[in-house]
């Protein structure tokens, strides 16, 4: 008997998503890092074991969203209802029941899916704070399960596996099983890029920026990619900031993300950054299609 079939992995920003999508998959395929709103698109994860295959969607953090950028992250988030055979919902330890943790219950009481709570964060609190809020979660839901986890240090994530292959219909395998990402080696490499800048830069920067990778070629004789990526920005201000003094910062940035394509692309990695200036970019629909954020699931 063979289970397949699709896991959402939804919460508001910043809870842990992709550090656990990472983590069930037993290797880094989704940018994380300590800042809200890091994950912007919709990233397949695919598990395969003996028995079963489990495809993950990690999503963009649900939240009440006020810009056009925002509004797409969310219904890329929201429209994984439709597609997944299962919803985790993670929240935060630390948090307590949080007002967008209510927003989002609410969100999928008409799913009608089997949704798994997912407690991330346990090992920043105390332990008897725990059962309280377990209770109250399952005064809020009828979760068919409730998982206490440490994403980053990867504690629970084997009894997160466990319960999502009891749940899982049965059915063959949807993809080929050495396939473990839907999204494209330019997709991870921009990615991988933006998740230097979001690291390294603050304030709004991080938030008004989207990368592109323009040119992907790899010489396999030499076991070499050339990659070129141009980082957009709105403002004068912010190209400046970005390049930094004497262009130090983007050297940094490159650097940085370099050294994380040569561990994932196991090979080596030239990689050459630009900086243009697109005005208003987050407000435009036609750039929003353009970078990938607008009329996508």
């Amino acid at each position: 008997m063979f289970k397949s079939g699709f896991i959402g992995i939804i919460g508001r920003p910043n809870v842990g998503k992709s550090t656990l999508l990472n983590a069930v998959m037993g290797e880094k395929i989704a940018i994380t890092t300590h800042k809200p709103q890091t994950t912007r698109n919709r990233i397949m994860g695919i598990k395969n074991l003996p028995d079963v295959q489990m495809i993950f969607l990690d999503t963009p953090g649900i939240h009440k969203a006020s810009t056009p950028l925002n509004r797409s992250m969310v219904k890329a988030a929201t429209d994984t209802f439709g597609n997944a055979d299962i919803l985790l919902l993670l929240v935060e330890a630390t948090a307590g029941v949080h007002r967008e943790d209510l927003f989002i219950i609410k969100s999928f009481e008409n799913a009608k899916l089997p949704v798994v709570l997912i407690i991330n964060k346990i090992d920043v609190i105390e332990k008897k704070l725990l059962l309280p809020m377990i209770d109250q979660f399952r005064q809020l839901y009828h979760f068919v399960d409730i998982i206490p986890i440490s994403a980053l240090a990867g504690d629970g994530i084997s009894i997160v596996l466990d319960a999502v292959r009891d749940l899982l219909p049965e059915g063959p395998p949807l993809f080929p099983d050495d396939m473990i990402t839907d999204r494209s080696e330019r997709f991870i490499a921009a990615e991988m890029i933006r998740e230097k800048i979001t690291m390294l830069m603050h304030q709004e920067i991080p938030y008004v920026t989207a990368v592109m990778v323009e040119s992907f070629k790899e010489d396999e004789a030499k076991n070499l990619i050339r990659i070129q990526a141009t980082i957009n920005v709105e403002k004068d201000s912010q190209k400046g900031i970005i390049i930094g003094k004497k262009g130090a910062m983007l050297k940094q940035i490159g650097t940085e993300a370099r050294l994380d394509m040569e561990k994932f692309f196991a090979a080596r990695i030239f990689l050459e950054l630009f900086v243009r200036v697109q005005k208003d970019w987050t407000h435009n629909k036609k750039m929003l299609e353009e970078f990938g954020y607008a009329g996508k699931s």
